[in-house]
């Protein structure tokens, strides 16, 4: 996956980086699985996760890069073109940077409730130290998740229906309906499902 047209690169210190924790882990051999779990924020919302070789799927874009098996599902490819991941090590931090140039939407209506959400929504809302994450516009509903301080906050419900509801119709005629999808009681985001199986490189238990 690199100059060739493929889907992503990873630089060489990341790739030494993941197989160094899949040896820590008892892992040797895995395929590392990229994919993309949400909007937010900064961006995509990527997720990298160890899986078995026998994790993949007929419609997966597989490839070898250094020795390293990496799986990307066909729901993922098209939003992870060009992208890059590489190793960062610096005073204060240091980790897995992923670097991924394609737009949060190419659909006009979605870009138009990302618009709101970006200058009306979450300047306000950044106040009380959280956030409005746009996952999905389906059939004229647009599907919401709180992060932050919002998240399992006992008014979030009230906050959403007589705020941010009302502010993205208004704004976006062709939103019907602005579905909430965070679950506040146990601060779990429901509507995207973790990927099954494997282990988060993030994860150093």
């Amino acid at each position: 996956m690199g100059p060739e047209g493929e889907v992503i690169s990873i630089s060489e210190r990341a790739v030494q980086q993941f197989k160094a924790l899949m040896q820590a882990k008892g892992q040797a051999g895995a395929a590392l699985r990229l994919s993309i779990n949400g909007r937010g924020p900064g961006g995509f919302r990527h997720e990298l996760r160890f899986v078995s070789p026998q994790n993949q799927s007929p419609d997966d874009t597989a490839a070898e890069i250094g020795g390293l098996m990496v799986l990307i599902g066909a729901e993922a490819a098209e939003n992870l073109k060009g992208a890059s991941i590489d190793y960062v090590e610096e005073e204060f931090r240091s980790g897995f940077q992923i670097d991924n140039p394609n737009p949060l939407w190419t659909d006009p209506v979605s870009l138009a409730v990302q618009e709101v959400i970006d200058k009306q929504i979450n300047p306000g809302v950044a106040a009380h130290g959280g956030y409005i994450s746009l996952l999905e516009v389906r059939n004229g509903v647009a599907y919401v998740a709180l992060g932050g301080g919002c998240q399992g906050c006992g008014l979030a419900d009230v906050t959403l229906k007589k705020g941010i509801d009302v502010m993205i119709r208004e704004a976006v005629p062709a939103i019907e309906e602005v579905v909430d999808t965070t679950d506040h009681a146990s601060g779990r985001n429901p509507y995207y499902q973790p990927a099954k199986g494997g282990q988060s490189p993030l994860d150093r238990r």
